[in-house]
């Protein structure tokens, strides 16, 4: 087991930081760890990392109780975390080479390898950089020693689309390396292209941790198609995935849970004057699936 964790608490006073969260990470998969802003995603990673010390509970990374050895456990990991500030007057490559040489010397072709991949400038400092070529120098610094474990917060905040399509190539590497990956997130459809298991947590409390199949279930496209004729509505009500079916005149509303191409199919039969499709929030997912009584019930 890589993480594991076991009934992990933190009050901050009064405030509710996490509470009792028990997590495992096996060696080689990708885990995501899925929540909407403020959830405890960032406070777990910090306990992980012994950067903050539970209430309650315990947390292991290699075996490694956090609280005891953190120094062994920093040496195999490699963290990038949601927000952080580097050395303004050091160039991009300066930043990188001096992390490199804080672990003792990295591979440096795979670590150039690292900075074209994800397109990054090395010559220019840091200060000069925009959001989102600080975050693939700090990409670069999490990587470039391939660590046995990649704890990453948030990581695509800021990456264009081609560059985000890198990164998760390079997750994809890590794990056929046999490395694990802690991926926290609160993008739905980045965590389903990437992960083996997820872990949902709302407001403190993991509400739900499985295969990352059951995302699919959670994540209902909501349809509105207009026609210009008479509304085939039990044609689509029989497709697959498909319920909460209302007609209104010319106008066919469903939800449709997992791939919406048997419906696209199944329209382009009739003439349409409009195929709109929207997929949900994080927050509306939650509220749909969980309630705000169910989570207050659970927080007692």
């Amino acid at each position: 087991m890589v993480i594991q964790t076991e009934r992990l608490t933190k009050w901050y006073g009064r405030s509710r930081g996490i509470l009792d969260v028990d997590l495992s990470v096996e060696e080689g998969e990708i885990f995501g760890f899925l929540g909407p802003n403020g959830a405890g995603k960032t406070t777990t990673i910090r306990l992980l990392l012994d950067l903050i010390r539970p209430t309650g509970g315990r947390a292991f990374v290699f075996g490694i109780e956090t609280t005891v050895d953190p120094v062994a456990i920093h040496r195999r990991v490699g963290y990038l975390p949601g927000e952080f500030g580097l050395y303004d007057r050091l160039t991009g490559g300066q930043t990188i080479e001096y992390f490199a040489n804080l672990r003792g010397g990295v591979d440096r072709a795979y670590a150039a390898s690292l900075v074209e991949r994800l397109d990054l400038d090395p010559s220019r400092r840091y200060r000069e950089l925009s959001h989102g070529n600080k975050l693939k120098v700090g990409l670069v610094i999490a990587l470039q020693h391939r660590p046995q474990l990649l704890i990453l917060d948030e990581p695509t905040s800021g990456l264009d689309p081609l560059v985000q399509q890198e990164f998760f190539g390079l997750l994809v590497e890590a794990k056929a390396e046999g490395r694990s990956v802690f991926l926290s997130s609160h993008v739905l459809s980045e965590v389903e292209k990437t992960c083996d298991r997820v872990a949902i947590i709302r407001e403190g409390r993991l509400v739900k941790v499985g295969a990352v199949e059951a995302l699919r279930d959670l994540s209902q496209h909501a349809v509105e198609l207009r026609f210009a004729g008479p509304v085939p509505v039990d044609a689509f009500a029989a497709l697959p995935g498909v319920h909460e079916v209302s007609a209104d005149h010319h106008v066919l509303r469903m939800r449709v849970s997992g791939p919406i191409g048997p419906l696209v199919r199944e329209a382009a039969r009739y003439e349409l004057l409009d195929f709109t499709s929207r997929e949900p929030t994080l927050e509306e997912i939650f509220l749909a699936e969980y309630g705000r009584t169910a989570v207050d019930v659970r927080n007692g």
